[in-house]
């Protein structure tokens, strides 16, 4: 017997190793062909604390994470004490023979037996390796990669280790079932949101980041910096979100296209900056990774609550586009697309992703980028020249200074098509026309929502951003049951085109909004900007993401 699907979660203390265990678990599944979501959970803390990964694993592609837990493996007590209420009937408790697992459906790991202490997440990566059926090369494949710099001695030791950890499992009475034979093709990468992110970015050719240390925002920038003498780009830690900001668009209007990774807090700190951009028409990316506010909020966890903040982010009235990713793949196109439409429309771009998504690790195919090239950074420009020339689609030639003999001038203030401050009020409003003109441009670009299910459903469900996932899965139990339904997902939020959902809309028999925040914003934009109103908004702001399994159950509690 193997099982198609399992739910395997990771427990234990900031520091005692989790990220051996599930790193290289995740690793070597995705080399093997097997499908994955991984879901963190941790506290605000350098050691200590609790924090869990979960792993669900399929040999089916699937796209949300689950609740019910198949295999809970303990690094510590507290692990066990707050997670077994949480095992299916038939799930193992998997730990150290020094923790109390809790009797039934548990089998301790004679740690000390098999390796010194140093070794024992090695050990506990080569029992769950055979009791799940992986070969312990795929395994020592995946460790050599985490650990690629490893003496000679320390290889040899931990390669023991994984052999003695493999044959004390194959000897026991195993109270798991193997996987399935995998049926993705071998050779995918492992990545996660914020990677995809900062690929996606690099891709498209930027070549400055600024940033402050933000979680869930800050491993964009140092995935960056990992490749920035590869792909000639400069990282600077900046010492607040106020110069991050502005350090990006100086960069940008010296030539360099730019990111700025942030969460909430920092984003905050940032809306005078947005502001200078839209004035300048100087293209600039912010990627914001949201986590739960007011304030400090819960720093670790995850929400929708932003996007209200970014919609209306800076002072005044200028076109801005905002993209939402819904799995890691869009996190990479979408990031691209980011910094495609800010270098095309001269205006500060958004992509809005979350610490779920951004710490969630999938199976991925290399990105294919069809031959499109990267942002022209062929500005040079000779002679006479209008930085804001007045032009018919809101769109001014740019030219970047010293590149080319034009003299480029810019300001803040409200200026001439030349770049001079000006307070003659008739330029004012044909300026303001102008800048406005690029948002009728961004609309004929923006991301169509993307349906998926019945056709003609009788519950239709409407997301945004991360929670793609668990809708659609949810949508595939609704259709199993018997019930006509569909999903909608949103990759960009602003601006949209209502010719592209609203018809669909109108003719659904009941109509729910999925958001991670309490407010349901993305339901009150679409009401403000089309009339239509949703008939239910189910929302999530507890820090946990959305699963199939809590929208089924919101949608019961709202059909009594």
């Amino acid at each position: 017997m193997s099982k198609s699907h399992l739910n395997l979660m990771i427990g234990g203390e900031a520091g005692q190793g989790l990220a051996t265990l599930s790193q290289g678990l995740s690793k070597a599944l995705v080399r093997g062909g097997w499908e994955i979501v991984v879901t963190q959970s941790y506290h605000s803390r350098i050691r200590g604390g609790h924090n869990t990964m979960s792993i669900r694993i399929s040999n089916e592609p699937i796209h949300a994470p689950q609740e019910e837990v198949d295999l809970l493996v303990a690094l510590n007590q507290e692990t066990v004490q707050l997670h077994r209420p949480e095992l299916a009937p038939s799930g193992t408790v998997l730990g150290g023979d020094h923790l109390d697992l809790g009797g039934a459906g548990a089998l301790p790991i004679p740690l000390n037996d098999l390796s010194p202490r140093r070794y024992h997440n090695v050990v506990g990566l080569g029992v769950l390796g055979c009791l799940l059926g992986l070969k312990q090369e795929l395994i020592w494949g995946s460790l050599k990669f985490l650990f690629k710099k490893m003496p000679e001695d320390v290889s040899a030791k931990n390669r023991e280790a994984l052999a003695a950890a493999y044959e004390w499992t194959a000897a026991q009475d195993a109270p798991i079932e193997p996987l399935a034979p995998p049926n993705g093709p071998k050779g995918r990468l492992m990545m996660g949101g914020n990677d995809a992110v900062a690929l996606g970015a690099m891709s498209a050719g930027v070549k400055f980041c600024s940033f402050y240390p933000m979680t869930p925002a800050t491993s964009i920038a140092l995935a960056m910096t990992a490749q920035a003498e590869r792909m000639g780009l400069v990282v600077e830690q900046a010492e607040d979100e106020i110069a991050a900001i502005n350090m990006a668009i100086g960069a940008s209007y010296a030539g360099a296209p730019a990111l700025v990774p942030t969460s909430g807090g920092g984003f905050a700190l940032m809306g005078e900056g947005i502001s200078l951009a839209g004035m300048t028409e100087t293209p600039v990316v912010v990627a914001l990774a949201m986590r739960p506010g007011p304030a400090t909020g819960l720093p670790t966890r995850t929400e929708q609550g932003d996007l209200d903040l970014v919609l209306h982010a800076g002072h005044g009235e200028f076109p801005r586009a905002v993209f939402s990713p819904g799995d890691v793949n869009e996190c990479f196109h979408l990031a691209r697309e980011a910094v495609k439409q800010a270098e095309q429309f001269q205006i500060p771009a958004f992509v809005l992703t979350d610490q779920f998504l951004a710490d969630s690790f999938r199976a991925v195919e290399s990105f294919e980028l069809n031959g499109e090239p990267c942002v022209d950074l062929d500005r040079r420009v000779d002679g006479p020249y209008e930085r804001y020339a007045y032009t018919e689609y809101g769109v001014s030639p740019r030219a970047i200074p010293g590149a080319g003999t034009a003299l480029v001038i810019a300001d803040s203030d409200e200026h001439t098509p030349e770049g001079h401050i000006t307070e003659d009020l008739d330029i004012r409003v044909k300026m303001m026309d102008k800048r406005l003109k690029k948002g009728e441009g961004l609309k004929t670009i923006c991301q169509e929502p993307q349906f998926r299910g019945d056709d003609n459903p009788d519950l239709l469900l409407v997301g945004w951003g991360s929670s793609k996932g668990s809708i659609m899965e949810a949508v595939q139990a609704l259709g199993a049951g018997g019930v006509k339904a569909a999903g909608c997902h949103f990759s960009q939020v602003w601006p949209f085109e209502p010719d592209h959902f609203l018809t669909r809309f109108a003719a659904a028999g009941r109509t729910v909004c999925i958001e991670g925040n309490a407010t349901g914003q993305f339901a009150s934009l679409i009401r403000r900007e089309t009339g239509f109103k949703f008939d239910e908004v189910i929302t999530r702001y507890d820090g946990l993401p959305f699963t199939p399994q809590y929208i089924l159950r919101e949608l019961r509690k709202k059909a009594r």
